[in-house]
């Protein structure tokens, strides 16, 4: 087996989602080192903080980037070499891209946990600027809602994959593609604030850039692939460069599984907290067994996949 492990990006947090897995001492210290890295207390913010305190940006991206490390601790165990081993690569959407150069070995976890709170702040500052925000839209010929975008002063934020497109903008622009949208299409607001992978995030693309240039990054030590067009890449200083850069450019997650096909991966593995990249390829990668880790109830099943492919 070929299997890939993946890590989700910003709206995948629900209020307590770590508790569960802080009753393990070993990973609570390791949360603990996190939360210090981003000067947060995420262990609060993973277990008691509500769902509004969660949804802010600056709080969002660290919490769902020290799960993410974290839980792929956990998820590797003793055997962290041969499982390892076994693995055809990662990926991350959106801010799971810095889970994945984290643990693909590019940066380090504690600059990595630096970045993504840098990283937060500026998305926050950036989306306070204009009231933003994204909808999914499920069900859309891709040709009509991009022209209809385009009238709108809408953009295509992440081209999901199995027929789903999350579209950001102004509020008042989002409204009416609710109220009109393309045939057969439905429109969801998202609990996010702010428009993310667009025009307006430029200014935090140009802060991310000072911040991570002091960052050391080490080219990869398995395959990574970048959001930017599913390709993979080979040096850590390129990888970081792209993820930086796709804070303002669309997130093509629908190329990343395609890549993932044309590589041959039988089997994906989502860090918490997981659901929604496993959710996609069902749809888009029908057949590939899938394991979802969201609680340390779900390890076994996951390692067992893992361990399959060593």
């Amino acid at each position: 087996m070929s299997v890939v492990i993946v890590a989700p990006g910003q709206g995948s947090q629900t209020p307590g989602f770590l508790t569960p897995w802080l009753e393990d001492p070993a990973f609570a210290d390791h949360l603990g080192e996190l939360s210090e890295a981003a000067g947060l207390d995420l262990a609060a913010h993973g277990t008691t903080s509500d769902a509004d305190t969660i949804r802010d940006t600056a709080i969002a991206q660290p919490l769902i980037v020290a799960a993410g490390l974290a839980t792929l601790r956990a998820l590797l165990g003793d055997a962290a070499e041969a499982r390892r081993a076994g693995l055809a690569g990662i990926a991350g959407h959106s801010v799971g891209e810095l889970t994945a150069a984290a643990g693909a070995g590019i940066l380090a976890e504690g600059d990595a946990m630096r970045l993504v709170r840098e990283r937060g702040t500026a998305m926050a500052a950036a989306a306070a600027e204009v009231a933003t925000g994204m909808s999914a839209v499920i069900g859309a010929d891709e040709a009509e809602l991009l022209n209809a975008l385009a009238q709108l002063g809408l953009e295509p934020a992440n081209f999901n994959g199995g027929g789903q497109i999350v579209v950001a903008g102004e509020l008042p622009a989002l409204e009416a593609l609710r109220e009109r949208p393309p045939a057969g299409a439905r429109v969801i607001p998202l609990q996010v604030a702010g428009a993310f992978h667009t025009r307006f995030m430029r200014g935090a693309v140009e802060h991310l850039r000072r911040v991570a240039a002091e960052l050391p990054a080490a080219d990869p030590t398995v395959c990574i692939w970048t959001n930017r067009d599913g390709s993979t890449v080979a040096g850590g200083a390129d990888f970081v460069e792209l993820l930086v850069g796709q804070v303002a450019s669309p997130v093509r997650w629908d190329r990343t599984m395609a890549s993932f096909a044309e590589a041959g991966v039988t089997g994906i593995i989502e860090l918490a907290p997981a659901g929604a990249l496993t959710g996609l390829a069902k749809r888009g990668l029908k057949g590939v067994p899938t394991a979802a880790v969201k609680t340390p109830d779900d390890l076994a099943a996951a390692r067992d996949l893992l361990d399959g492919a060593a």
